[in-house]
């Protein structure tokens, strides 16, 4: 790492609060992943729409909370490319891969997201090394960009939704 870089790197934790903006992802756990090249997020119902002469856009859905699968948000991004990525598992998948801004704390920059079905995975999405040219990572840390008031918004609203979504499961009196 350059004299410059190292000026400016910021000390992150083994697990971050990121948010997406462009893709109505306020607020989302994720894990840094140095072993991981791209990064990558839960998404389902994935597919694709290509208007005659236009750009190709991706169509999918995120559940961004960990324990709710009621909380959906719809998302849509410009496709960048479509690749094979081995998994952790040794695993070989063709993913679509969109370019977005991924916000930790107060850094923002472009970056590569894989799409993946992360349904069985504690974390909806991963942070891979291509993002992390600027971060020194702490493994004996968590959350050390905070929530923005943004983050705590959408949680709000998140959790919110949950409690709306139980109150109409539960059986009237």
């Amino acid at each position: 790492m350059n004299e410059d870089l190292k000026k400016s790197a910021t000390i992150i934790g083994w697990r971050e609060w990121a948010a997406l903006p462009d893709l109505g992802l306020f607020a989302i756990k994720a894990k840094v992943d140095t072993g991981a090249k791209t990064s990558s997020l839960h998404a389902f119902d994935i597919h694709v729409e290509k208007k005659e002469g236009k750009k190709a856009y991706v169509y999918f859905k995120v559940h961004p909370m960990q324990s709710d699968l009621s909380f959906v948000v719809s998302c849509k991004a410009p496709l960048a490319d479509q690749r094979i990525v081995t998994d952790s598992g040794g695993h070989k998948e063709e993913r679509y891969v969109i370019r977005t801004w991924l916000q930790l704390g107060t850094h923002k920059k472009k970056i590569e997201l894989t799409l993946t079905n992360r349904e069985s995975m504690k974390y909806r999405m991963l942070i891979g090394r291509s993002a992390l040219k600027q971060f020194y990572i702490d493994p004996s840390q968590s959350y050390l960009t905070g929530k923005s008031a943004r983050q705590k918004k959408f949680m709000r609203e998140a959790k919110l939704h949950l409690l709306e979504t139980a109150s109409r499961k539960l059986p009237q009196s």
